[in-house]
């Protein structure tokens, strides 16, 4: 099935119809202080902190197509389609019990006529290239074998790259974008330098953006940004602490995880 096969192609549902029964084992959680809802698995692949930054940074605009590969429940999809009206964000993925989730979450959020969803895997380039203006991903962090595998399968496939390998997930990128556009990936603070070599010399003008736990701690995430068939230098930004002293966002992190304020990469004026 490719990219073309959209899955959701429910009617505007009355969000009461889709509200989960008493028997099931799945939550209904705020995201955009409450402009997104979705329904998640109790147990397995929940959607974080990182999948609303990640959808935060793309410097999307009313008319743009975005594709994210591994679109899991469709968090990221409808927190860019919410934040910004008017584009058209696709999201592929190889697991028929998230695409389910993804389809109740865009009938639920009542955002079909902007996200659409169908089953495909990164390592599939049999579709068209470069059609999109953006593409968004957030590959799993463990390198196969390097660590303990989450038993739950969703889980576990969206954490351990034992499908597909980051070289995978970066070619799906490139291969999708259109010239000039961007490519966005969250990933590992401690793997950062895989990202930039398999991303050298295709995609350039990088943007490397820590996320930190909090100020004086070391990063744990980092968002690159680049545009492909763009040569331009790579900077290393300011960052964004996520937590603070005291409270429990910073006032940078709550604009973006409560306000659905986009994530600037161009670096923020740290405040405590």
């Amino acid at each position: 099935m490719t990219e073309q096969t959209v899955l959701n192609d429910m009617p505007v549902t009355d969000a009461e119809t889709l509200e989960p029964q008493a028997d099931e084992a799945v939550s209904v959680d705020d995201f955009l202080g409450g402009a997104i809802k979705l329904i998640q698995p109790r147990d397995g692949y929940r959607v974080s902190m990182d999948t609303v930054m990640l959808a935060a940074s793309v410097p999307a605009k009313a008319g743009d197509r975005i594709i994210e590969g591994g679109v899991g429940s469709a968090g990221a999809a409808l927190c860019l389609a919410k934040r910004v009206p008017g584009t058209h964000v696709h999201g592929i993925d190889i697991q028929d019990d998230m695409l389910a989730f993804a389809e109740r979450n865009i009938a639920y959020n009542q955002l079909g006529g902007q996200v659409t969803v169908s089953k495909g895997c990164i390592t599939d380039l049999s579709g068209p290239e470069a059609t999109y203006d953006h593409v968004m991903v957030n590959p799993p962090y463990l390198a196969n074998g390097k660590a303990i595998r989450p038993p739950v399968t969703n889980k576990g496939l969206a954490h351990m790259d034992s499908s597909a390998a980051l070289k995978d997930w970066v070619r799906f990128c490139i291969y999708k974008v259109k010239n000039r556009g961007t490519v966005s990936i969250i990933y590992r603070a401690d793997r950062v330098d895989e990202v930039i070599a398999q991303l050298y010399r295709r995609v350039g003008e990088l943007k490397i953006m820590p996320l930190w736990p909090r100020f004086g701690a070391p990063a744990k995430r980092v968002i690159i940004q680049g545009r492909k068939g763009v040569h331009g230098t790579a900077s290393i930004l300011p960052g964004l602490a996520l937590h603070g002293e005291v409270e429990r966002y910073t006032r940078e992190a709550e604009a973006i995880l409560r306000d659905g304020a986009a994530l600037d990469l161009k670096g923020f004026a740290r405040t405590r």
